[in-house]
C-alpha cells in the first residue's frame, strides 16, 4: 500500500488544489505514469504515480484543496483496501482545519456557516464520511424542502396569488422556488429573491483561470509581507547587441537577448552569492546552485519555469532549455521539476516596448531583475552628446535578506558584464 500525498512544489507552498484525476478510482496505474494535475500557488503541473497498483481510497475531489503532505489517495496491490480514516475532508470550501468541531460535530467551516444560515442542526445531518461538508448540507436542504412541501392535486405548488402572478410574468417555475411561508408556501418575496439570484448568476463574470488566481494569491501575499526596495541602472547595450549578432551567426538555434542576460546574470550571481538567496522561515538561505526562474506570460496567467544550473550551461544550452520551458508553459505541460528550486528570477518585458517597470519579488526568493527594451537615447560620450543603445535594469530586493550595498554591487557587476561581455572570459 503506497500513500498518494499532496506534493510540495515550492518552499512557500502550504496547500495544493486538485485540478483533475488522470486515473479513475479502481483503475490500474503504473509507477511514473501521470496520475493527477495539481495547481499550486505558481503553476498547474502533472504529478506522476509514486508506485504501481490500483488507485483506491480517493479522498480529494476535483477542485478541492488539501494541505501539503496530506494523504489524498492510496495505490494498493490487488486485494488490498485503503485504510479507514476520520481525517477531515479537504475541499474547494478551503481546507477544514484539523479538529474543527461545531456543536460537537466535525464540520468544515463553510458547511457550518451554511447550516447556521438555514437554521439547521448539524446533528440532524448524516454525512457519508466522518465530516459534514458543504454538499452534505445542500443535500439535507433539498431533502427537507421535499418533505415540507405538501402534496397537492395535480402537483399544484402552495403559493400566494401574488407569487403566482410574479412567477408567470418572470417565467419562473414555482417548483424551483424555496418557499418561506406556512408549510413551505411560496411568497412573492421568495419569487423576487429567486429571480435576483438567477440574474446575478447569469451576469456574474466567469471564474478566473486557476493559474491567474494562483498568481494573484502569491503576489498578494508577497507585496505586503516583503519589504521591497528597488535599484535602477541604465546600461550601454552596444556590446550586448554585437555579442548577440556574432553568437547568432555561430549558433544553429535562435538566440534571444534573454538568453544572453541569463548567462550574464548567472555569472554575476556567482560573484555575489548573497543575492542568490531565499528568505525562508525567518532565516537567510544562501544557495550554492544557481537556478534562474524566467517569468513567462501565458493565456492563463504568469508562471515562472526554472533554468537549473544556469551558470554551468553554454549559451546554446540555455537557449534550448528556455525554448522548451516556454513551450511547456504556454501549452500547460510544465512538470514539477520545471518550476522547483528557483533562486533568482528575471522578468523581461522589453519585447513589449516597455522601458522600465517595478517587479514584485517572487517568494521565497530574495531578488528579481526587471529588464526593459533596448532603445536609442542621447547620452554623453567623451564630453559630447551621442546616440547610443541603452537598456534599463531594475533590481527589486527583499530587504530582510539583502541590503542596499550588496544589491548595488551585484547590479554594478551585471552592468559591467553587459557593457563588456568579454568579462565572462576572465
Amino acid at each position: 500500500m503506497r500513500e498518494v500525498i499532496m506534493p510540495a512544489l515550492g518552499a512557500a507552498q502550504r496547500t495544493g488544489r486538485l485540478v483533475r484525476w488522470l486515473k479513475r478510482e479502481g483503475e490500474l496505474v503504473q509507477a511514473g505514469e501521470p496520475l493527477m494535475e495539481i495547481e499550486t500557488d505558481k503553476v498547474t503541473v502533472e504529478i506522476e504515480a509514486p508506485a504501481s497498483g490500483i488507485l483506491t481510497g480517493v479522498r480529494l475531489r476535483e477542485g478541492e484543496e488539501a494541505a501539503v503532505g496530506q494523504v489524498i489517495a492510496w495505490i494498493a496491490a490487488p486485494g488490498e483496501s485503503a485504510p479507514q480514516s476520520e481525517s477531515p475532508p479537504s475541499s474547494g470550501e478551503k481546507s477544514a482545519p484539523s479538529g474543527a468541531i461545531y456543536a460537537g460535530i466535525r464540520a468544515t467551516p463553510v458547511a457550518a456557516r451554511l447550516a447556521a444560515e438555514h437554521g439547521i442542526d448539524l446533528q440532524e445531518i448524516r454525512p457519508e464520511g466522518g465530516w459534514v461538508r458543504k454538499q452534505d448540507v445542500l443535500a439535507y436542504l433539498e431533502q427537507r424542502q421535499r418533505l415540507t412541501s405538501p402534496s397537492h392535486p395535480e402537483g399544484r405548488i402552495p403559493a400566494s396569488p401574488k407569487a403566482r402572478r410574479l412567477a408567470q410574468e418572470l417565467g419562473i417555475d414555482l417548483r424551483q422556488v424555496p418557499g418561506s411561508g406556512p408549510e413551505g408556501a411560496v411568497r412573492a418575496a421568495d419569487v423576487l429573491a429567486f429571480h435576483a439570484s438567477r440574474q446575478a448568476a447569469v451576469s456574474s463574470p466567469p471564474p478566473l483561470p486557476g493559474v491567474w488566481r494562483a498568481m494573484v494569491d502569491r503576489l498578494t501575499r508577497s507585496w505586503p509581507q516583503t519589504p521591497h526596495f528597488y535599484l535602477q541602472r541604465e546600461v550601454h547595450a552596444a556590446r550586448l547587441l554585437t555579442w548577440h549578432e556574432l553568437a547568432q551567426k555561430r549558433s544553429p538555434i535562435r538566440l534571444t537577448y534573454t538568453d544572453l542576460l541569463i548567462k550574464l546574470v548567472a555569472a554575476a550571481l556567482r560573484a555575489h552569492p548573497r543575492i542568490n538567496s531565499w528568505w525562508h522561515e525567518g532565516t537567510i538561505v544562501i544557495h550554492e546552485e544557481i537556478h534562474i526562474g524566467l517569468a513567462v506570460a501565458t493565456e492563463e496567467g504568469l508562471v515562472v519555469p526554472v533554468i537549473h544550473h544556469a551558470d554551468r550551461l553554454t549559451l546554446e544550452e540555455i537557449a534550448a532549455r528556455r525554448q522548451e520551458l516556454v513551450e511547456r508553459a504556454r501549452t500547460g505541460r510544465l512538470r514539477p521539476e520545471d518550476v522547483q528550486g528557483g533562486t533568482f528570477t528575471i522578468s523581461n518585458l522589453g519585447m513589449y516596448g516597455v522601458d522600465t517597470f517595478m517587479p514584485v519579488v517572487n517568494p521565497p526568493q530574495a531578488a528579481i531583475l526587471a529588464v526593459g527594451r533596448i532603445t536609442e537615447r542621447v547620452v554623453p560620450a567623451h564630453g559630447q552628446p551621442a546616440v547610443q543603445p541603452m537598456l534599463t535594469l531594475t533590481l527589486a530586493c527583499d530587504h530582510r535578506a539583502i541590503d542596499g550595498a550588496r544589491a548595488a554591487q551585484f547590479l554594478a557587476t551585471l552592468a559591467e558584464l553587459i557593457e563588456e561581455p568579454l568579462g565572462l572570459l576572465h
